[in-house]
């Protein structure tokens, strides 16, 4: 699987990954869908995998605004026919390589508490991200939004002060 940029040509496609997926609502599909619309506007920005010339996955990122480096992964969706061959993996990956050349510091992921959202639950955790937060009913009643973050610094927390004081002192 090869790694690329999105293309307007890509909507169509784009938006059959998100309806096979079968877990989107179909108001999420259209925010996905306006999200990569309003792409030129700079402030979201969209990695593809692609088999061959085929687009099997994607994800859609961008710096959150008023922080100091962090971003926010919006999307990332695998078409069906291509999960569990490492292409969600990759492409994330991806992302996390563009973002760490840039010198981000943090990426922020959230999801739902939704049964079906149970195996990409497992997928951030088995990555590296950690939960920090839950939201009880944010989307709807028993539809907690989640929370995910991982660093992005070389070492965690490498760049903060030792709080502890020192042993000779």
């Amino acid at each position: 699987m090869r790694l690329g940029a999105l293309q307007r040509s890509h909507r169509e496609r784009l938006r059959e990954i998100l309806d096979a997926t079968a877990v989107f609502r179909p108001a999420e599909v259209a925010v996905a869908l306006e999200l990569f619309d309003d792409a030129q506007s700079g402030d979201y920005e969209f990695l593809g995998g692609f088999d061959s010339e085929d687009l099997i996955a994607y994800a859609c990122f961008g710096a959150t605004p008023g922080t100091d480096r962090t971003f926010d992964l919006y999307w990332i969706a695998v078409h069906p026919s291509a999960q569990g061959n490492g292409a969600g993996s990759r492409v994330l990956s991806g992302v996390e390589e563009q973002l760490r050349a840039r010198g981000a510091r943090l990426l922020v992921v959230e999801t739902s508490s939704r049964a079906e959202y149970a195996p990409t639950r497992r997928f951030y955790t088995g990555r590296g991200y950690r939960e920090v937060a839950r939201m009880r009913d944010f989307y709807a009643p028993c539809d907690d939004r989640v929370i995910y973050t991982k660093s992005l610094l070389p070492s965690p927390r490498s760049s903060y002060p030792d709080p502890s004081p020192s042993r000779h002192e």
